[in-house]
C-alpha cells in the first residue's frame, strides 16, 4: 500500500485527498495542509516509487506501470481507510490519475479540483516526449527532467516551482523515472477519451495564465463539459499551488464549500 498521511478534523465529515504529479511527492502540498486540515479531513498520498512509498515499499509494486494500476493504488488506500467519498485535488500528472479514478470509481468522487491539468499534449509536448523516449536510456534522467521542467515552467517567476519539482525528482532512481516516462509516452488515447466524455462530476480547473502548454485544451473542455469551470490564476505558470498558494487555497476551499 502507498505511504499516506491523514489529518482528522474534530467535527467535519468531509474528506479531501491530494494527489501529486510524476517526480513529486506529498511534500509539494506543504502550503495547503494547514488551510485544509482546519476545514476538512485530509488525506495526502505518495504515489508508487515516490516519497516514502519508494522508501518503505521498495519491492511491493511488481505490476506493470499502467494508469489503471497506479489509480488502483490510490483506490486501495481510500477503501482501506473506509472513506466513502472524497473531494480530490491534483496537480500536473496527478490530475490525470484523478480523472481516471473518477472514470473507474465515480462513487468515490465528490468533486475534482485539477491544478495545472494535463488533458492534451500539443505538438511541442509530443516532440519533447519522443525525444525523451529515444534518449531516456542514454541521457542521465535528471538532465531530461530539468529540460522538461524548464520547457513547462520557463519564466523566471516559475523558478521556485521548477526547483521544487527538480529537487523532488532527484529522489527517484533512473529505472523509476524510465517507468514513469514510458507511461507518459502512451497517454494520448486516454486523454482523447477524457476530452470527449463529459463525466458530469463537479470539476474546477485551476490554471496559471502562463501555462502555455496545457491551458488551451482546458479552455476547450470547459466549453463542452457542463459541470466544469475554469479559474485562471494571473501571472502564474503550471504549478499553481506552489506559485500562488494563498489564492489556490482560498478559491479551492470556496469551491468545495459551494457544493455542500
Amino acid at each position: 500500500m502507498l505511504n499516506y498521511y491523514i489529518y482528522n478534523h474534530d467535527t467535519s465529515k468531509t474528506w479531501v485527498t491530494f494527489v501529486h504529479g510524476a517526480g513529486g511527492s506529498s511534500s509539494i502540498w506543504y502550503k495547503q495542509i494547514r488551510s485544509f486540515k482546519s476545514e476538512y479531513n485530509v488525506l495526502v498520498l505518495d504515489l508508487r516509487d515516490h516519497g516514502k512509498s519508494k522508501m518503505r515499499l521498495k519491492d511491493t509494486f511488481n505490476s506493470k506501470y499502467t494508469f489503471e494500476a497506479i489509480t488502483n493504488d490510490i483506490v486501495e488506500v481510500i477503501e482501506y481507510l473506509g472513506i466513502e467519498k472524497s473531494h480530490f485535488i491534483g496537480i500536473s500528472m496527478g490530475t490525470i490519475l484523478i480523472r481516471n479514478l473518477a472514470e473507474m470509481k465515480p462513487e468515490l468522487v465528490e468533486s475534482m479540483i485539477l491544478g495545472g491539468a494535463i488533458m492534451k499534449f500539443d505538438f511541442r509536448s509530443q516532440v519533447l516526449i519522443k525525444f525523451g523516449v529515444v534518449f531516456k536510456s542514454v541521457v542521465p534522467y535528471m538532465l531530461l527532467y530539468k529540460l522538461f521542467a524548464f520547457i513547462i515552467m520557463p519564466k523566471k517567476s516559475h523558478k521556485k516551482a521548477r526547483t521544487l519539482f527538480v529537487n523532488e525528482a532527484k529522489k527517484l532512481y533512473q529505472k523509476e523515472f524510465i517507468k514513469w516516462f514510458k507511461l507518459t509516452s502512451e497517454i494520448n488515447p486516454l486523454l482523447r477519451f477524457f476530452r470527449a466524455k463529459d463525466i458530469k462530476i463537479p470539476t474546477l480547473y485551476i490554471m496559471g495564465d502562463e501555462d502555455y502548454l496545457f491551458l488551451p485544451a482546458i479552455q476547450l473542455i470547459v466549453d463542452k463539459h457542463i459541470k466544469s469551470s475554469l479559474l485562471l490564476v494571473k501571472d502564474c505558470g503550471h504549478v499553481v499551488n506552489v506559485e500562488q498558494p494563498d489564492f489556490f487555497n482560498i478559491e479551492t476551499i470556496r469551491f468545495i464549500n459551494s457544493l455542500a
